[in-house]
């Protein structure tokens, strides 16, 4: 990274106290991103989505985010109140869901909803924002952004209601997008237009993505470089083409499981883990 970096993590953990005793979900993670594309992987349970909802203030109570530093552009995350949150998200950093059907208000139009991002930070008209929504609607590949202006949620397929996420989350023109498993309930051919729309946006609009991923070949072919999680820890870092390459016996294992379609196997190699790859 050439340039001073959009977000600096030190130390950072999440813990969630119960009655057996606390759980660590992340645990002193620290790490810097610029105006790239960096993937963070790992199983379920092993911290990814918490890291990302950590960074925009998400961790509900009784949740507890420490960390020495946690940084915006040199600005510090750690205290702001609500309003400082509400001017942080989304014209700032934003965050795509996993699935649009749990994170789109399904009794408000797709364009209303899109334009409620941009109404809330922009000091402008009612007609001005729903322009903003349609030439986003039309940025994110929409073939008739005025028809999906007026759609309920429900109307939608699974692709677009990804796409309609994305450009609600982009409305604002924020630096940093959180991107948590945006192609997971996808087939593979709107994955790749999915893909290709963060791509373009990112390319063209010089923002800084973290993008969240169980899928080791999209995250080595799409990002610059590669967090591997694991308890709630970052067992290892590189750079994403050379994540064939990993040294770490729980990244080479996660590699080892995933299929291949050019290698079709009967049985799939199973992680074993390791106790002290949690410590």
């Amino acid at each position: 990274m050439s340039e001073a970096p959009l977000i600096e993590v030190e130390d950072l953990n999440v813990t969630f106290p119960g009655r057996g005793g606390a759980t660590k979900a992340v645990r002193n993670i620290s790490f810097a991103l610029g105006r790239e594309r960096l993937g963070i992987v790992g199983e379920s349970g092993s911290g990814k989505s918490t890291t990302g909802r950590a960074l925009l203030g998400l961790i509900p109570a009784p949740g507890i985010v420490t960390a020495k530093q946690m940084h915006f552009k040199g600005q510090s995350l750690a205290g702001l109140n609500d309003r400082q949150w509400q001017e942080m998200r989304g014209q700032h950093i934003s965050m795509v869901m996993q699935d649009p059907k749990y994170s789109l208000n399904p009794v408000i139009k797709i364009g209303h909803q899109i334009q409620e991002t941009y109404l809330l930070h922009q000091k402008t008209s009612k007609e001005d924002a729903r322009q903003r929504a349609l030439m986003m609607l039309e940025a994110v590949k929409i073939r008739d952004p005025e028809a999906v202006y007026h759609l309920y949620p429900h109307q939608l397929s699974g692709g677009m209601g990804q796409r309609a996420m994305i450009a609600m989350m982009l409305i604002a023109e924020p630096e940093l997008l959180i991107a948590d498993e945006p192609t997971s309930a996808l087939d593979v051919t709107v994955q790749n237009e999915v893909l290709r729309i963060l791509d373009d946006l990112v390319t063209d609009r010089g923002m800084g993505l973290i993008f969240i991923s169980h899928n080791l070949t999209i995250v080595s072919s799409f990002c610059d470089r590669v967090l591997v999680m694991y308890g709630g820890r970052i067992v290892e870092e590189c750079k994403a083409s050379e994540l064939h390459r990993a040294k770490h016996p729980y990244t080479q294992a996660l590699i080892k499981a995933a299929p291949l379609l050019n290698h079709p196997v009967k049985t799939l190699s199973v992680v074993v883990r390791d106790v002290e790859w949690s410590r």
